[in-house]
């Protein structure tokens, strides 16, 4: 069947739908609001390491993300190959699809911090982005492994597992260097090698690995991957937990240990085993719709989220102040969570509909050249900001810098994509 008109992959839209949706309920988790004094207070979560620490592999989903970019990417540079369109065409239609959404957050933050910084409070304003703006890691880099997309097909085509186990073992050595020094900012180079690597997994998937053939095909990386993550934890010595909490701030995700790659694995072997199991092969067409909005807001969801989680805790916190004999009940994590997915159901999709407005239309032809250099000030700018947030401020030139750098990356992107 033609690639243009074959029917979406259920199970993968399901497993970054799924994503979407844990990734709210445990940052909302992350942070139990207290009452100190007549004020609100955050305190982080640091929950009994059994069964927690355990279930965290569970509920780890980044992965998935990357993996399902994977998968995208590889459908894309096919249907590249068939119609013979250039890498400026692919560049400049992944760019602009990110321009509405990252332009839009980043300048509505960049405003307010900015009027706040110049009203006198500097330090806070920049304090806060800085830390609101963490979460642009995974955009920082998801953007780069965008960029090499086409050539991860094309080695994947040609030398299947091999480069893999070139970079896992890349990675391995970080890993080890980091933990030998007891230097967790070694790690983050294997940003740059354990995520691709991920994505690795998702071209494999496409081209058939993990869900097709003998059943093992899916049950050996679900079970290897599993066992590589117990010896890595229980012999080795790595992080109990997969992600960071109060009492464990450097885990294994962020930044990325190779466990992270097992875990990547491990998923691969479960999806197999659900698609090979028909579950999803047909589903309601409304189901299908509700799919295509989740995956179609996926970004949106992901940089405004944080901002829900606020609003909610606000609101449960004035609530608990009319309210004080249920306060306990109001201020909860579960509770903050259930109001946060009622506030990113209401507001992030009207938030979409303005960001969609935002990203520039494709031409008929693209600026190879134009392309390349607009996306790299992209990418450019969204470090900067990811690392010092969006105070636009004399004192603050690495801010200024980034937010200015997204800004012109933007612009040019927008005539790259129709020249």
């Amino acid at each position: 069947m033609d690639a243009a008109r074959q029917p979406r992959n259920h199970v993968v839209d399901t497993a970054r739908a799924f994503s979407v949706f844990v990734v709210v309920v445990f940052h909302s988790l992350l942070y139990q609001v207290r009452v100190t004094d007549g004020f609100p207070v955050l305190v982080g979560w640091a929950p009994p390491h059994w069964p927690w620490w355990f279930l965290s592999w569970f509920f780890m989903i980044i992965p998935v993300f990357f993996f399902a970019g994977g998968f995208a990417h590889a459908l894309v540079v096919d249907r590249m190959h068939r119609e013979g369109t250039s890498y400026g065409h692919f560049l400049a239609n992944r760019g602009r699809r990110l321009v509405g959404p990252l332009v839009f957050f980043i300048t509505v933050i960049a405003l307010v911090s900015t009027v706040i910084a110049w009203a006198g409070q500097l330090e806070a304003a920049s304090s806060l982005t800085a830390q609101l703006m963490q979460l642009l890691w995974f955009i920082a880099v998801y953007l780069v492994i965008v960029a090499i997309a086409p050539a991860a097909v094309r080695v994947h085509d040609r030398w299947g597992w091999r480069p893999m186990v070139l970079v896992l073992a890349l990675a391995a050595v970080v890993d080890a260097c980091s933990f030998a020094v007891g230097a967790v900012w070694v790690r983050y180079l294997n940003m740059l090698l354990v995520w691709p690597l991920v994505h690795q997994f998702g071209i494999a998937y496409h081209r058939g690995w993990f869900r097709t053939g003998p059943a093992w095909r899916s049950w050996l990386p679900l079970l290897g991957g599993a066992a590589a993550i117990a010896v890595l934890v229980l012999v080795v010595g790595y992080p109990g937990s997969s992600v960071g909490l109060a009492d464990i701030p450097n885990a294994n995700v962020q930044p990325p240990t190779i466990a992270m790659v097992f875990l990547a694995l491990a998923q691969c072997g479960a999806l197999g085993l659900v698609e090979r199991s028909g579950v999803l092969a047909s589903v309601p067409v409304r189901f299908e719709k509700a799919l295509a909005l989740v995956n179609a807001l996926m970004m949106s969801v992901y940089l405004w989220h944080i901002g829900c989680i606020a609003l909610a805790a606000g609101l449960l916190f004035a609530l608990s102040q009319a309210a004080p004999t249920a306060s306990g009940f109001l201020l909860a994590q579960p509770t903050v969570a259930v109001l946060t997915l009622v506030l990113v159901a209401a507001i992030v999709p009207q938030i979409g509909r303005l960001e969609l407005r935002l990203i520039p239309p494709l031409g008929a032809r693209q600026d190879t050249a134009r392309a390349a250099v607009a996306y790299a000030i992209l990418v450019l700018g969204t470090m900067l900001v990811w690392q010092a947030g969006t105070v636009l401020h004399p004192a603050r030139p690495v801010s200024s810098i980034g937010v200015l750098a997204v800004w012109l990356g933007s612009a040019l992107m927008r005539r790259a994509a129709n020249s």
